[in-house]
């Protein structure tokens, strides 16, 4: 089409050159400097209107019609006087030269209009897409926006991670959906057939996605931009996408907790009630079958309500319903309440408090008071009876309470996932529980900048250090 449109341009340009000589030769008599300066204006109109080739064909027939019409002996191809040899050639070098000139000139401006215009439709695009609404579907408007910035009649966006093909524009193209594939697989460009173009889309080392788009007049920089930009959209859909899952979660921990909450209210009044009705039936019975009885319903109401009250807790702090609210307090003094609370649990145990009075923390007591009656808590469970407890401390960058116990070893591959909600190891079968405390004493720590960690050996037992992040190393 492009070559057809040239070759009608070339006719056009020598039908001017030939009108120019018939006007000349037949009406008007004139010098020849005259008609080759009116010959190099037309070559100059021409270059600058069309192009090079247009403009050169026409200053080779200038010359042919200059020598033949003009230059004596008029009607031959030879020129008498050696001054119009001279001028001739001069007339070719500089109609020529003036037609490449021109013809460079217009082709420039050409391309600095082209480039203008595909800044102007990459903007378009870019904003488009960062109007999108959060609710829309990226995917698929990424595609639209393309084939409406750019005016092209194919465009196609493959999804890596989904697998989801998103299609915009008037026409398809047959068997795209495994030439996508099979770009983001080799990871470099393919050109198919009717300027079929399609890219990988990155933002890394590994593609996400490529793009397919029938790329007519458009070249290799702005067809990366519009990828670029494709990859952008696409990492922002899925930002939303895990955002709305993040909140959703958030709101189902919320509601959760919230439920739960009132469960725990709920249950509060007949829990109390049943433990003094058992505790009064367990004084007022001797050792019986009775008794013993009463003793289990008395632990199991105590274990109930410590399952409902973890539940609460750990729903409550994942889903952000609760604030650190750090004060400056010794450690001693939280570690004595949370001895004192749970000397009934501890009772039989050897209990070392290795906590020096001088050891202060900046934390949130409450919440560390929490995490220290799980950590004995769990260190009761797993413990013989008689056996020794230790609680120590250490100050320094990090404010770390170290609770340990010579109870059963945990496996090395368990240790990654004793923080887990719910998870309970092969050694735990026979312990009641519910599985929450040990990822309740790793949310407190988080909500304090630190960490958990755990340790197991036959040799030194098993140990859990709670550190606390320094307030003033906290960004």
């Amino acid at each position: 089409m492009k070559q057809r449109v040239i070759a009608a341009r070339v006719v056009v340009s020598c039908l001017a050159i030939g009108g120019i000589t018939l006007l000349y030769a037949r009406f008007l008599r004139t010098n020849t400097t005259t008609i080759a300066l009116t010959y190099l204006i037309a070559i100059l109109l021409i270059a600058t209107g069309w192009g090079i080739a247009e403009a050169t064909s026409a200053s080779l027939l200038a010359v042919f019609c200059l020598n033949f019409f003009f230059l004596p002996p008029v009607g031959t191809l030879t020129i008498a006087d050696p001054e119009n040899w001279v001028a001739l050639i001069a007339f070719l070098l500089t109609s020529i030269v003036a037609s490449q000139l021109s013809g460079r000139a217009r082709r420039r401006t050409l391309e600095a209009l082209a480039r203008q215009r595909d800044l102007e439709r990459l903007y378009t695009l870019s904003r488009a897409l960062l109007l999108t609404p959060s609710g829309a579907s990226l995917a698929s408007e990424i595609t639209r926006h393309i084939a409406d910035s750019f005016d092209v009649p194919a465009v196609a966006m493959y999804d890596h991670q989904t697998g989801v093909i998103s299609r915009a524009g008037p026409a398809d193209v047959a068997g795209i959906d495994e030439r996508l594939q099979e770009a983001v697989r080799r990871g470099t460009p393919i050109h198919g057939e009717s300027d079929l173009v399609i890219i990988p889309l990155r933002l890394g080392a590994e593609p996400i996605g490529s793009l397919a788009i029938v790329a007519a007049g458009l070249d290799g920089t702005v067809l990366q931009s519009i990828a670029n930009l494709a990859a952008i959209g696409l990492e922002r859909a899925r930002s939303q996408e895990l955002g709305a899952r993040a909140e959703a979660a958030r709101q189902s921990g919320e509601l959760r907790a919230t439920v739960l909450d009132a469960v725990a209210h709920e249950f509060k009044t007949p829990l109390t009630s049943l433990k003094a009705a058992a505790g009064d039936l367990m004084q007022s019975i001797a050792a019986s079958r009775e008794h013993e009885l009463a003793e289990i319903v008395v632990e199991e109401a105590n274990r109930l309500q410590a399952i409902v009250s973890d539940a609460v807790q750990m729903l409550r702090i994942e889903s952000g319903g609760f604030a650190v609210r750090r004060e400056r307090q010794p450690l001693s003094r939280l570690v004595a309440a949370s001895l004192e609370e749970l000397a009934g649990v501890l009772e039989g145990h050897t209990v070392v408090n290795k906590v020096r009075p001088d050891v202060t923390v900046e934390a949130d007591g409450e919440l560390l008071q929490l995490a220290l009656r799980q950590l004995l808590n769990n260190a009761v469970k797993y413990s013989p009876p008689t056996s020794v407890i230790e609680i120590e401390a250490a100050d320094g960058a990090e404010h770390s309470l170290v609770v340990r116990n010579s109870g059963s070893v945990i496996p090395e591959h368990e240790q990654r996932r004793i923080f887990d909600r719910f998870f309970r190891g092969s050694t735990a079968r026979n312990v009641p529980g519910s599985g929450m405390g040990l990822a309740i004493v790793e949310q407190i720590a988080r909500a304090h900048g630190g960490s958990v960690t755990v340790s197991s050996s036959a040799a030194r037992g098993t140990e859990f250090r709670l550190s606390l992040q320094a307030p003033a190393a906290i960004s």
